[in-house]
């Protein structure tokens, strides 16, 4: 798997330095010991209230680095990716933020951490510091496991514990607090991938159509494979295996965390069919959806509870200066706004004529039946769904065939074109409304068909800027209207086929899409607007 980097053995120190540059001046420092030891503080920090410092492993960006600042962590300090960082490393932080008021460490339950952080706070203590640990241990996935892994909950504790420490409580107090909050927190995470680590060597251990349950934030196995199927079956299966660690009436807080490669168009679907859920039903804050522990690039999501009190949730909603902290916001009901009504529309009534019916239907069994092949054409060229839009378009109007006044030739145009405006997205959607909506008006003004129809191709040419030889529908479209004018439906036919296989050596398009894509990824390829203009063509020549 391919990342980006210069050396491996600089990523972390670049990579916390990249931050640094990109944080508003006077907030954040680190201190001169890098390479070996990596430590990010506040650049304000007068050591007169408590220190929250926690840290661990890179590779879980924007934690640790990202969350230090007023309302969170004082110091955070890291370790190479995914692996704990040194004694002397945890220990040079806790002498860089402790004053009198004393230090917390934040530690997730993992062997390394609770041993580097541990002999660090035991040493600093000889020092005359005085030190407390909170250790989270929030994974539920592995319910025989003696040392539960702490993972993405321990954010509450991150900002529960900052709260208090910025608010001027004693250590004491902030130690309980954060201590309680981590008894509280129940997490379980979901992947459809594992991790790579830049650099080194990475072989997906599952399958095209497996997922896995309960896995941890560096990669190692979960609790059980799992088929790929929808998110809320998904959610069914976590709701089970978290059920026994939630109470039902009581009040939750809810962090859903991208594991690193989710995109945000799923994570908000994600977001959506949890609170939806029998998950959501206790919910009452939400921390994201964001990428907040993450697992380098796992794609995959992770979801932590926190029983909430009145403390709880006023912590969480306090404000915090850290730019990769997603505020706590009180759930609630998707808000829908009347639409204002559109000016009445004049509408031809109703009409049958057996032979328009029967090339519209024609036309629209082509396209339909073309969905793969056209998806797979796209694909050369950008998303891969010029296919599907073309047969939602078909579709549409084959449903409103009953409804149309087959009999009009030039309301018929008029309606397919508002039919397609409205159901088909993307530029062609627009195109193809604009094509048969100007061929309408043609028609309506006295015009034969194929003058309308090229009345209709000239708009198209005008609005989206393309012309035969750019790559797109135009190639096969505009010879096809020339000869149909010209001649019959047959040279039409052989026209359009012409002008779409003449697209293949077209390796440079300078409209739609493809104009974007070098020509290596467009060579041998036809145009698959054209494809699909020269295959309805033919399907009407061979109807006669």
């Amino acid at each position: 798997m391919k990342h980006f980097f210069n050396r491996r053995d600089s990523i972390v120190t670049e990579a916390l330095d990249g931050l640094l540059r990109t944080t508003p001046p006077g907030r954040l420092a680190r201190l001169d010991t890098y390479p070996d030891i990596k430590i990010v503080l506040r650049a304000d920090w007068d050591k007169s209230r408590v220190a929250v410092v926690s840290g661990g492993g890179a590779g879980h960006e924007p934690s640790h680095a990202g969350f230090v600042g007023r309302g969170l962590l004082t110091a955070a300090v890291s370790g190479e990716i995914f692996a704990s960082p040194s004694v002397e490393a945890v220990l040079t932080a806790i002498r860089a933020v402790t004053g009198e008021a004393g230090c917390l460490l934040v530690v997730k339950n993992y062997t390394g951490d609770r041993l580097n952080f541990g002999l660090a706070a035991e040493r600093a203590r000889t020092e005359g510091f005085k030190v407390e640990m909170a250790i989270v241990a929030d994974d539920i996935a592995l319910p025989d496991l003696p040392q539960p892994r702490g993972v993405a909950g321990t954010l509450f504790v991150h900002k529960i514990a900052g709260h208090l420490a910025e608010s001027g409580a004693d250590l004491a107090t902030v130690a309980d607090a954060a201590r309680a909050a981590a008894v509280d927190i129940a997490s379980l995470g979901v992947s459809l991938s594992s991790c790579s680590i830049p650099g080194q060597p990475f072989k997906e251990r599952l399958g095209a159509q497996e997922g896995e349950l309960g896995l941890g934030i560096h990669g190692e196995p979960g609790v059980e494979r799992i088929p790929l199927q929808p998110v809320a079956d998904i959610l069914a299966l976590m709701s089970a295996r978290l059920a026994p660690h939630l109470d039902a009436g009581a009040d939750y807080a809810l962090l859903i965390n991208n594991l690193g490669a989710v995109t945000p168009l799923e994570m908000s679907l994600i977001a959506e069919a949890v609170l939806a859920s029998q998950l959501g039903r206790g919910v009452n804050l939400v921390i994201g959806p964001a990428a907040l522990m993450t697992a380098l690039n796992m794609n995959g999501f992770s979801l932590s509870f926190l029983r909430l009190d009145a403390a709880r949730a006023a912590a969480l909603t306090a404000p915090a200066e850290p730019l990769a902290w997603r505020p706590a916001v009180e759930t609630g009901t998707v808000e829908v706004l009347p639409a204002p009504a559109a000016p009445p529309v004049e509408t031809s009534a109703a009409s049958a004529d057996a032979a328009v019916e029967a090339v519209i239907r024609r036309v629209c069994a082509t396209l339909t039946g073309l969905e793969d092949e056209l998806n797979r054409l796209d694909a050369r060229a950008g998303d891969g769904d010029t296919g599907s839009t073309v047969a939602m378009g078909a579709r549409a109007v084959e449903m409103r065939l009953p409804t149309l006044p087959l009999a009009d030739t030039a309301a018929t145009l008029k309606a397919v074109g508002a039919e397609l405006g409205t159901a088909m997205g993307g530029s062609s959607g627009v195109l193809l409304s604009i094509f048969f909506t100007a061929a309408a008006q043609a028609q309506a003004e006295g015009g034969a068909l194929p003058a309308a129809l090229l009345a209709g191709l000239e708009r198209v040419v005008f609005y989206g800027g393309a012309a035969p030889g750019d790559r797109t529908m135009i190639d096969a479209l505009d010879p096809a209207l020339k000869a149909l004018a010209a001649g019959s439906l047959l040279t039409a036919a052989e026209a359009a086929t012409a002008g779409a296989e003449a697209t293949k050596a077209m390796v440079r398009a300078r409209a739609g899409r493809a104009a974007y894509v070098g020509a290596r990824d467009l060579e041998g390829s036809p145009d698959p607007g054209a494809v699909a203009v020269a295959r309805v063509f033919e399907a009407l020549a061979r109807r006669g």
